[in-house]
């Protein structure tokens, strides 16, 4: 009896409510904003779910204006697209039958007359500086006294056109345009440049003094 109060003395009994860790009464399923991980999981879900429908619908938005444009611009009459040609002339002459024209003494700036079909057509004292002429058929057209400066003759049909006394300085002839038969009388031709072959067969015809110019053809061609 005496061994049970000595050890009961040194080694009270353990009290029932005594903890050996603080109680931690946080639920771990609730943060501090009142909300459970997967709520706010599911919420952060939501959000990124309506940020890419509004990108998406900002996407398509500016896809449909751009279709609209374009669809537009197609709808457009094609003779509109050409309507002036050139800040000189109110006609579309871009790709038309021309044939037999007159233009004389018309101040026609660069004018477009790309792929038009301009046979005998009269260019006549004309003023035609930077006009293009790109792939235009000008069989026995007249270009005499024409000021075609600058003037764009690449691949252009110029057999037997008249180029008399026409000053052609720093137009462009590349390509296969061709000047078969024509008359180059008096044309300045300064700064064109010419295939070897083209340079030859005018120099065998080549002939008199460009009056705007001063210009002795033969010697704007280079000719030996």
């Amino acid at each position: 009896m005496a061994l049970n109060v000595s050890l009961s003395s040194k080694f009270p009994p353990k009290s029932p409510y005594s903890f050996s860790k603080p109680l931690n009464f946080a639920n771990p399923l609730v943060s501090f904003s009142g909300q459970s991980p997967t709520q706010q999981l599911r919420k952060s879900q939501l959000k990124s779910q309506e940020n890419l429908l509004l990108c998406l619908s900002e996407s398509v938005a500016k896809t449909s204006l751009l279709a609209l444009v374009s669809a537009s611009l197609f709808l457009v009459d094609p003779a509109l697209a050409f309507k002036g040609g050139g800040p000189y002339g109110a006609e579309v002459t871009r790709g038309q039958d021309l044939t037999g024209k007159d233009f004389s003494g018309k101040t026609l700036i660069k004018q477009d007359f790309k792929t038009s079909i301009l046979r005998q057509a009269n260019f006549k004292g004309a003023k035609l500086l930077g006009a293009s002429f790109f792939d235009a058929d000008l069989t026995g057209a007249d270009l005499s006294d024409a000021d075609l400066r600058g003037a764009d003759f690449s691949l252009a049909n110029m057999t037997k056109a008249n180029l008399s006394n026409a000053n052609l300085e720093g137009a462009l002839a590349t390509g296969n345009t061709s000047f078969k038969g024509s008359n180059i009388t008096g044309a300045d031709f300064t700064d064109v440049p010419l295939r070897d072959d083209q340079r030859e067969y005018l120099c065998k015809v080549a002939d008199g003094v460009n009056s705007a110019s001063g210009n002795a053809t033969r010697d704007t061609l280079l000719c030996r």
